[in-house]
């Protein structure tokens, strides 16, 4: 038996989300930190593991300064955010924080396997939007579970003179975060513009076909 398309769709853009958020993760490593400079890893794989091994760069100083790509709205900063979006319970207990954020992420995940499940295979929009939650959401949730916080690194602000000053600008985020946005924003629109039949309402019967 065939496997319906929507999960094809849902491994296919999930897992590009993830794959693109970890190798760029990867990158903010390699390019605004010092890590690889200071451990002077002998080859790729060694590159890959200590960037798997190695946490709290921030705390060792080892975040080089910020790279500008235009002054007036962007730049590339590494940050390690150990809350959710807009640093929300970064400052609360890790005993209680950790465990939070694991199950968040868990039923997240089960509540886009479900509402998928019930989907018909036409309704390609509401799949698009819960593929991309879930790659987000599988790709920070990797990071808390491997180094308890998450990889920030894009930098955003609006021709802001004083660009140095970080409070001064929007929250820093990385990959995951664009697709669990994009998708939150199109279940949004969904909600909002799509009209839905309302419970109990008489679906349209099909006009017989002619001889």
């Amino acid at each position: 038996m065939n496997k319906p398309k929507k999960w094809i769709l849902l491994a296919v853009i999930a897992s590009s989300i993830f794959v693109l958020d970890q190798w760029s993760k990867y990158m903010a490593v390699s390019h605004l930190t010092n890590l690889f400079q200071v451990m002077q890893p002998a080859s790729e794989g060694e590159r890959v593991k200590l960037w798997f091994t190695e946490k709290d760069l921030l705390e060792r100083g080892l975040a080089t300064a910020p790279v500008r790509v235009n002054d007036s709205v962007w730049q590339w900063r590494y940050t390690q955010n150990r809350g959710a979006a807009w640093g929300f319970l970064a400052g609360s207990n890790e005993k209680f924080r950790v465990p939070f954020f694991y199950l968040v992420t868990i039923a997240a995940m089960v509540f886009i396997f479900s509402y998928l499940r019930k989907l018909r295979e036409d309704q390609r929009y509401i799949q698009v939007a819960l593929s991309l939650l879930l790659g987000g959401a599988i790709g920070n949730g990797v990071d808390r579970v491997i180094r308890g916080y998450v990889i920030d690194f894009i930098d955003w602000h609006w021709f802001d003179p004083n660009w140095m000053n970080p409070a001064h600008h929007w929250p820093t985020f990385n990959i995951a975060d664009c697709g669990v946005s994009v998708g939150l924003v199109m279940l949004l629109l969904e909600m909002v513009f799509v009209k839905h039949p309302k419970d109990g309402a008489a679906e349209p019967k099909p006009e017989p076909k002619k001889a």
